[in-house]
């Protein structure tokens, strides 16, 4: 074996059940070297990983560590054999600061001296380029700060070989490119380093090979200075698609949403939206960039009805179909019953938009169970409508009472889309509609927006890759605190402009 290779997977078959989520699976990851691993929703890339991390345990195959055979059995194994993961959702513990969540769990040994700990800790910082401030609580911590933490405690523990699985989805730009930066350094230092992501500008940006999985199955290893995005995306998906986002130019727009001092203080007595001001027009998307917690996903819940507004707040709904109407004071259930066409997709699809347990017709009859006549149930209409969802937007299930939380998480979020669109928003309102979806599902989201605007919708969009949002928008509001700190023009704003509107309030707001 190569004395570079620092991982080699060997026929690795893992299933759950009837579903096979990896098959005979072989490739290899090298020390020096950043591996971006690429693949669909389903496509067994986490699988993997987590059975180099320890969660699961594979059915068959070999997993060879530096030469040596080695049996994963559980974290505690993958530690000892210097393999750290980085996971999407941070493992922390909130009241805690950060030095005591580095030492957390080891042996008492390992954390009663906090003054050595400190010290090897700041030995970590200063070598790959961290900044961390060892005695803040993680409930003061930004997104992007617990994920650093998240690397040292496993750099810490002495990893060699670090997994991080998603690990610029809620980043800002600036925030990224620091992220980049300490990953050259801990690879030129020898760690081997796999990123599980769907944006392929950052594979080709930090990768040096790409490793692709298609359905379960391993579809080969390229270095990504001899490939490019198209070529990455084709052996993903298995066929050619277009790379392109549609900005189409609708010349009418007529005023749809007028939102004045809008504000929402939450359970903490937080001003989680603090005085917002915009008009939102028809045949325009409107896109909504902020850091994680800027109260992107509260400004959507409030237009809707699902928070409540501070005196003082106006949402003014214009409609040439029902007139002129203040949102804010009714439900979301007073808005349907005043037949006012306004759609949202909430970031928790299976908690906030979807019933889990239910199939796809179902959860269509969710939002029309009240339009019968009579007091029985009609199942024919939302029938028609899930049929029509189905087949429009390629919803892959068993069959349409299957329960949806057993599909994937691009075939849950066509489900809800499509409910959403079909019943003619004149309003349509997304929040990180593609959060985890992989790009042939995301680029569908993205034309069935576009393809609303021009038919006269006004769009939302709350996203997270900048990329995305400034090639989809027509203009671009940037939160930060709460506060909107610049609505710019999308086919004139660039990643830097929006990433310091983002994370630097200007002067006097």
């Amino acid at each position: 074996m190569d004395n570079n290779c620092a991982v080699q997977l060997t026929n690795i078959t893992k299933s759950f059940g009837p579903v096979v989520a990896n098959e005979n699976v072989s490739f290899d990851i090298r020390k020096h070297e950043v591996l971006a691993l690429l693949g669909e929703n389903g496509s067994g890339k986490t699988t993997i990983m987590n059975m180099l991390a320890g969660i699961y345990y594979p059915d068959s195959g070999e997993i060879y560590v530096n030469g040596n055979l080695v049996s994963i059995k559980d974290p505690k194994d993958a530690y000892a054999l210097g393999i750290g993961m980085i996971h999407q959702h941070y493992k922390l513990i909130d009241v805690f600061s950060a030095l005591e969540n580095i030492v957390l769990g080891l042996k008492a040994e390992g954390k009663k001296d906090l003054s050595m700990a400190r010290e090897k800790v700041s030995e970590i910082c200063s070598k790959y380029g961290f900044e961390m401030d060892l005695d803040m609580k993680v409930y003061d911590m930004t997104v992007s700060q617990k994920q650093t933490l998240e690397i040292i405690k496993v750099l810490y523990r002495g990893a060699d070989i670090l997994i991080l699985d998603e690990p610029t989805a809620v980043l800002t730009p600036q925030e990224t490119a620091r992220l980049f930066n300490i990953l050259r350094n801990m690879r030129d230092d020898g760690k081997a380093i796999v990123i599980i992501t769907h944006k392929l500008n950052e594979v080709m940006e930090i990768s040096d090979r790409v490793t692709i999985l298609r359905k379960g199955q391993y579809i080969g290893t390229v270095n990504t200075a001899e490939t490019n995005p198209q070529q990455l995306t084709e052996m993903m998906v298995g066929e050619k698609i277009t790379l392109d986002i549609k900005r189409d130019l609708v010349e009418e727009k007529n005023l749809r949403l007028e939102v004045k001092n809008l504000t929402v203080i939450n359970n903490e007595n937080k001003r989680v939206v603090d005085d917002v001001t915009f008009n939102l027009y028809s045949g325009e998307v409107l896109g909504i960039a902020g850091i994680s917690g800027s109260g992107q996903k509260e400004l959507l819940e409030a237009i809707m009805g699902l928070q409540k507004c501070e005196p003082g707040s106006s949402v003014v709904y214009y409609s040439t179909a029902h007139g002129v109407h203040e949102l804010v004071g009714l439900s979301t259930q007073e808005i349907i019953q005043h037949g006012l066409h306004l759609a949202f997709v909430p970031e928790d699809r299976l908690g906030m938009g979807l019933v889990g347990n239910m199939g796809m017709t179902d959860n269509v009859m969710l939002k029309r169970y009240r339009k019968g006549p009579g007091p029985f149930l009609h199942r024919e209409q939302p029938h028609q409508t899930a049929v029509k969802i189905k087949e429009e937007l390629d919803v892959q299930t068993p069959d349409l009472e299957y329960p949806l939380r057993k599909l994937s998480g691009g075939n849950v979020q066509k489900v809800l889309v499509g409910r959403e669109i079909n019943n003619k928003p004149t309003v349509l309102m997304t929040a990180y509609a593609v959060r985890g979806l992989d790009i042939n599902t995301s680029y569908a989201i993205y034309n069935l927006l576009n393809e609303q605007k021009k038919r006269g919708v006004a769009v939302v969009y709350v996203g997270e890759d900048l990329d995305v949002l400034l090639a989809l928008s027509d203009r671009i509001m940037v939160l930060c605190n709460g506060k909107v700190n610049g609505i710019l023009d999308g086919r004139t704003a660039n990643k830097e402009e929006v990433g310091l509107l983002m994370t630097h309030l200007k002067e006097g707001e």
